[in-house]
């Protein structure tokens, strides 16, 4: 019964930390984009909220929910391979988060962050690695 709340909890967090930062990054690369000073009031106004009500309580509550799991049974997840490559992921989708908050606040403060084509690239990140770590996890390949 616990598991299953873990779990479900890890998995409804997972998904709103991939939609919160997915978004903030498509957010970024549009109000690199955008010359009205208008619109990109409205995107500091989004990119903030986005980031601090959605994505960082949802990366919280993943990583506690995730270390919940792990406590259910430490001997076997701690010696298990496949979560071992998952968690150095996971530390990268953190970085990753972090790394578009903090553009987001160099935006808001007119600091310049660089090219559109940048943050296109950038914003693939964190789909690459939701994608291997669900590889991971579904097919644990050692």
């Amino acid at each position: 019964m616990v598991k299953n709340l873990l779990l479900t909890l890890h998995l409804v967090a997972v998904i709103s930390w991939m939609a919160g930062i997915l978004y903030l990054y498509r957010l970024i690369v549009y109000h690199v984009a955008e010359s009205e000073e208008l619109v990109r009031g409205r995107f500091r106004i989004m990119e903030r909220r986005l980031y601090r009500a959605i994505t960082l309580p949802a990366m919280g509550v993943a990583a506690l929910a995730g270390a919940g799991l792990i406590s259910l049974d430490p001997q076997y997840y701690l010696r298990a391979h496949w979560l071992q490559v998952k968690l150095g992921l996971v530390v990268l989708l953190v970085a990753s988060t972090i790394h578009a908050g903090q553009l987001a606040h160099r935006l808001a403060t007119n600091r310049p962050v660089g090219s559109e084509r940048r943050y296109r690239v950038l914003n693939e990140v964190p789909t690459l690695l939701m994608i291997a770590i669900v590889v991971l996890v579904v097919f644990r390949p050692f």
